[in-house]
């Protein structure tokens, strides 16, 4: 072992001062070339910001820590490209703050899942998942059925995704309003399940 590595080793500011550098090297490293490339920051065809609707259940579906247990990136394997459809790319998640790429898969993929399956399934399924997928571990969220979105913070929500650079114009802000006045919780999250996916079908 060499005096310097000693030195670094029984110094435990010295090792934090290191740990620091490196850290933030490999995270520059790693992040630097993202921000250069446009295919990163730029959405991909027919991507555009979620409706006010569909904003709002992917809003409750964070809420609900559904991405606990769901991941919304298909990796490019055979075995995941037959099973959920076209490999996830970074442009599809420009609007998404937080994006919900991820590995924990206690349930499946949900990146292609709108369209699968009728309003009224995810609304049953919603409510008690074994009454249409009797091995499901995951719990039933039936307060989503009487708790209404709020339309105001549907606005507010907006107005900040403006100022960040997403292109909502003032119109459909102001049409948010009437977009989600007196809808509920789970008539927002299924709308945002149902639009998963639904621009990249085919490849």
């Amino acid at each position: 072992m060499s005096k310097a590595h000693k030195k670094l080793e029984k110094n435990i500011n010295l090792m934090a001062v290191w740990i620091v550098v490196v850290i933030s090297f490999a995270g520059l490293v790693e992040l630097l070339p993202l921000i250069a490339q446009d295919q990163y920051i730029e959405p991909s065809e027919g991507i555009v910001p979620y409706p006010a609707l569909q904003l709002a259940g992917r809003d409750i579906y964070v809420r609900e820590g559904c991405y606990g247990c769901h991941s919304q990136q298909v990796r490019p394997f055979r075995s995941e490209t037959e099973r959920y459809g076209p490999y996830s790319i970074a442009g599809e998640s420009v609007y998404d703050r937080p994006f919900q790429w991820g590995s924990k898969r206690t349930g499946p993929d949900l990146a292609r899942v709108g369209g699968r399956y009728s309003n009224d399934w995810h609304y049953i399924h919603m409510i008690n998942p074994r009454d249409v997928v009797p091995e499901s571990n995951m719990p039933g969220y039936p307060w989503l059925a009487e708790n209404q979105v709020n339309p105001e913070k549907v606005q507010d929500r907006m107005r900040a995704l403006q100022t960040l650079g997403d292109p909502y114009s003032d119109e459909q802000i102001e049409a948010a309003l009437g977009e989600v006045e007196g809808r509920t919780e789970m008539e927002a999250i299924i709308a945002y399940l149902q639009g998963l996916g639904r621009t990249r079908t085919n490849r």
